[in-house]
């Protein structure tokens, strides 16, 4: 089942008997066949997979992740375009050259390996259900301020042709039938978000696998040890800062594994720096406190066992 519906040239034929006796014997009469062709239907969504992303002045190539999928039932090429000219927020960031990039690797981190997009060269084609990672990346203007809030916006539009829910392209959709716009209209945006922040801080989250038997493989029974550092990498000061980690599915924490900095943290909710949190989903919390540049990087690992 595709969740774009019945591929566009699906070929739907039906035809219909009727059996009888006639003077003891069985017969049967065959109708004509019917038959129709599916036509593509064009649909577009584009979807933020960034949280909002905190900026200082002068930054340069700072980057918000979308998805862009095809949600119509044919193959359809999308042309993208970025606007950071949007109302509502405080300042205007500005694309980089160049703007977009595909996420090459798939990691979801913009990084060089990244391929650039090139309007109307290598304009992603894309099948019935499937997706494509983009970044559009932007530089922050040195007047910013502490807390203003600057949008970004990604569009992707069918190079078939946009227009009102129904309007029709004869003969250009999949293998020659016509193509049928879609409710999206053939086009669809959506918008991240920048945030001046005076604190700058880089969280980055490692895991290793141990199994029963000597090995590194992801058996039920195997051992993950997650291994989480955090460091303010500009001035100011990160106030309170707490580091939040939700148990995975389909694993279960390890009693008494939490450190911080090699420093054992309990399980229990008392008066050290953390806690194995069960009030709602299980979760591990570490306090790390009023973190400076000075203070460098915050280590908290603690492990799970593969259900």
């Amino acid at each position: 089942m595709f969740a774009a519906g019945t591929p566009a040239g699906t070929v739907i034929e039906n035809t219909a008997t009727v059996s009888f006796d006639l003077a003891g014997t069985s017969l049967t009469i065959t109708s004509n066949t019917t038959s129709i062709t599916v036509v593509e239907r064009i649909d577009v969504v584009v979807t933020l997979q960034s949280a909002q992303t905190l900026v200082a002045p002068n930054d340069t190539n700072r980057a918000l992740l979308f998805s862009v999928t095809n949600t119509g039932n044919g193959s359809e090429t999308f042309s993208l375009a970025i606007d950071s000219v949007l109302p509502g927020d405080d300042f205007d960031p500005v694309p980089a050259l160049p703007s977009m990039y595909f996420d090459t690797d798939g990691s979801g981190d913009f990084n060089v390996g990244d391929l650039a997009y090139n309007p109307g060269v290598d304009d992603p084609v894309l099948a019935a259900d499937e997706s494509v990672a983009i970044f559009i990346v932007n530089d922050i203007p040195g007047t910013v301020i502490n807390g203003e809030i600057g949008f970004s916006q990604l569009t992707a539009t069918s190079v078939t042709g946009i227009g009102a829910p129904g309007a029709e392209f004869t003969g250009q959709g999949d293998g020659g039938v016509d193509a049928i716009i879609g409710t999206s209209g053939g086009a669809d945006a959506d918008v991240g978000e920048y945030l001046v922040s005076e604190v700058q801080i880089s969280v980055f989250k490692a895991q290793a696998v141990s199994d029963q038997f000597g090995g590194t493989q992801a058996l039920p029974g195997a051992t993950i040890t997650y291994t989480i550092t955090v460091e303010v990498t500009s001035s100011g000061t990160a106030t309170a800062s707490v580091l939040r980690d939700l148990i995975p599915t389909f694993s279960t924490y390890l009693a008494n594994s939490i450190t911080l900095n090699a420093a054992a943290v309990s399980d229990a909710t008392d008066a050290d720096t953390g806690e194995f949190d069960t009030s709602g989903a299980p979760t591990v919390v570490v306090r790390l406190g009023d973190l400076t540049q000075a203070d460098g990087v915050q280590t908290v690992i603690f492990a799970v066992s593969i259900d």
